[in-house]
């Protein structure tokens, strides 16, 4: 199950994401989104765990509670076809 975290500190790391979650199983993938032009964190990311009922129980257990400082939002991802296309300006 791939899973969205959300609202984490800057400074957080991606050694630092496997290693929470790797308390509630196998983890497969973590990625912490950055900017493409400055290269700092967005403050978001994602972690992959292949076993659905350690990912759900990394959510119940993770979701709402203080890492790092700042409480995190954890949940299911979507789909990327789910989302909306952004809209480009042309300004």
């Amino acid at each position: 199950m791939n899973m969205y975290i959300g609202n984490l500190a800057y400074d957080v790391t991606e050694n630092d994401l496997r290693n929470a979650f790797a308390e509630f199983g196998e983890v497969s993938s973590v990625k912490i989104i950055t900017d493409k032009f400055s290269g700092r964190a967005k403050g978001f990311g994602f972690v992959e765990m292949p076993d659905n009922s350690e990912a759900d129980q990394a959510i119940k257990a993770l979701n709402g509670k203080v890492f790092n400082g700042r409480s995190i939002k954890v949940n299911q991802a979507e789909a990327r076809g789910k989302r909306p296309r952004r809209r480009r300006s042309r300004y």
